[in-house]
């Protein structure tokens, strides 16, 4: 067992793992690095509660200081980390200090893209984190009349739900012909199109940004189209980026994030966890993957920290069946397993363009996936069938049975 583990990450992933760490039993000094100068805080309300005003920063926090403290935690905040000499088991932080370690647990997450040449743009705001959240509802408390939202995905979609439920009038813009198609396939993602529109969104599809127009005050949004949206504040929700670049040249293996093995190991005494990491998931017959969710967060940073421990013996295979939860005005969209555009597709209970529903979604002859909107049950039921690797066939008869 090492006697110095260091932590690089202090969001979601970083904190479970240390305290799996102290839980597994390891005793040794353990430093929990992060680049923010907040304490571990979850990032789900961010862009539902904290905009909408129904929570206060107060709630997103995971822990305290004198909780860290009576686990024994040296903790660093503020100062990221800049380089990885594997050689040496030593961190490089931004400040010019270093931490030594025996083993690592790598959980540096992802940062938003932005749109090209708008990152010193006032009123063009991205949201990754909490001084993000802040600036956005400082934005949205002052009343603006236009509110532009870049991007149609889960986060553009909860940022829209959250400036309408404030009476805002919202556009969102969308590159795709049909929001969620690629993962949801274009009946379905259609469905959550039309909860948008339903709620007020008004909803450009199949067009991008060219520009942005104004002086120190943003002024409209110009599309790729020709066309031009008034706007004082815009919302950029176009996806996230790894954050690897103080990886370049330690020797680990960086391909869309921290590439690892089956036990989230990337190198001895080395592992990785949550929106950085990508390794082969079993489940879905080792399909390389990073995802970039709150529960996958959770379990493999307690993963990562017991396949470290094991040392020398090896860790467990991670083979988890990926699931995430989205709010948006009244509904809670919930998404298990690992779902295409090409999947096979089976509503079993609702209607596409109304109310709940359950959708069942399948690939080679097995379950892959499921989609609920206003039934959690029904989602975690065929979550656990998809672990359990069952048949499509079998997966459609049993929502028969169930319907009779």
């Amino acid at each position: 067992m090492p006697s110095a583990i260091a932590i690089v990450g202090a969001s979601l992933a970083g904190l479970r793992a240390t305290e799996a760490l102290r839980r597994e039993g390891f005793e040794g000094r353990l430093t929990l690095i992060g680049d923010e100068p907040h304490l571990p805080y979850t990032r789900p309300p961010l862009s539902k509660e904290m905009l909408s005003g129904t929570w206060d920063e107060q709630r997103v926090a995971l822990t305290t200081a004198s909780e860290l403290d009576e686990l024994g935690v040296d903790v660093l905040l503020g100062s990221p980390a800049t380089s990885l000499d594997v050689a040496r088991r030593r961190v490089g932080l931004a400040d010019g200090t270093s931490v030594d370690f025996e083993g690592l647990v790598i959980a540096t997450g992802a940062r938003a893209r932005s749109l090209p040449g708008t990152d010193a743009r006032s009123g063009v705001l991205t949201l990754r984190g909490l001084d993000d959240a802040r600036r956005i509802r400082e934005h949205l408390d002052a009343g603006p009349e236009r509110v532009v939202v870049c991007g149609a995905g889960f986060i553009g979609a909860e940022v829209a739900a959250s400036a309408r439920s404030l009476g805002l009038d919202v556009t969102m813009v969308e590159t795709a012909p049909v929001p969620f198609a690629h993962i949801l396939g274009p009946r379905l993602g259609q469905t959550m199109a039309d909860l948008q529109i339903g709620h007020g969104v008004d909803l450009r599809t199949g067009v991008g940004v060219d520009r942005l127009e104004g002086g120190e005050r943003l002024e409209r949004v110009v599309l790729n189209d020709g066309s031009s949206l008034e706007a004082d504040v815009v919302v950029v929700g176009i996806g996230v980026t790894p954050n690897t670049e103080w990886l370049e040249g330690s020797g680990l293996t960086i391909d869309d994030g921290v590439v690892c093995d089956a036990t989230c190991a990337a190198a001895p005494g080395i592992v990785a966890a949550g929106d950085v990491a990508r390794w082969p998931n079993a489940t879905f017959d080792g399909e390389l993957m990073r995802v970039e969710h709150w529960e996958n967060a959770v379990q493999q940073a307690a993963h990562a920290a017991a396949t470290l421990l094991a040392g020398e013996q090896g860790g467990e295979p991670f083979a988890p069946v990926p699931w995430f939860w989205s709010g948006q005005f009244d509904l809670t969209i919930q998404l298990a397993g690992r779902t295409r555009a090409d999947d096979e597709v089976a509503i079993i209970e609702g209607r596409a363009d109304d109310g709940p529903l359950v959708a069942l979604y399948g690939r080679a002859g097995r379950l892959v996936g499921v989609l609920g909107i206003n039934r959690s049950r029904q989602v975690m039921q065929y979550r656990r069938l998809i672990g359990e690797r069952i048949s499509w066939d079998e997966a459609l008869a049993m929502a028969r049975g169930a319907e009779g």
